[in-house]
């Protein structure tokens, strides 16, 4: 008798370790999915607003430009063109943040960071662990309560 539902409760133990073992994953890859979504929003609304100050830069450097050559024209003054190289080099990085390839090759050198330079992005003092995190918490929690003293 004490074998048989020995037998019984050792079948729904496993029964009950693979159901949270496949909530555990289902949750995970929610979990993923959320923050995948949420880095995206994030991308795009960084794409936006590259696009919206692209479209005031656009702007101000045209009038600039205009104005620059007019007075360059007007004065006999050559030099009065010099500010517009390196506005058209602002001009030229919002262009390719809002609309080129900017992206593509800052994913590219990320990837290959991550792949020869990995010790680069080691934190200091290591992954936070558990033990570290919970050593901090008690440490702040000391301290709050003693402040209230």
């Amino acid at each position: 008798m004490g074998f048989l539902m020995s037998k019984s409760m050792d079948a729904n133990f496993k029964k009950q370790q693979e159901f949270m073992l496949h909530n555990s994953r289902l949750q995970m890859e929610r979990q993923i999915l959320m923050q995948n979504q949420m880095r995206e929003r994030q991308m795009a609304m960084q794409i936006a607003w590259s696009r919206e100050f692209l479209n005031y830069f656009g702007a101000f450097f045209t009038v600039a430009t205009v104005g620059l050559t007019a007075g360059a024209l007007k004065r006999k003054k050559p030099a009065l063109l010099a500010p517009i190289i390196p506005l058209s080099f602002i001009l030229a990085y919002q262009m390719d943040s809002a609309y080129g390839t900017l992206i593509y090759r800052m994913r590219g050198e990320a990837e290959s960071i991550m792949t020869s330079e990995h010790d680069r992005l080691d934190l200091p003092h290591g992954t936070p662990t558990f033990d570290s995190i919970e050593k901090a918490r008690r440490a702040r929690s000391s301290l709050a309560s003693f402040l209230e003293k």
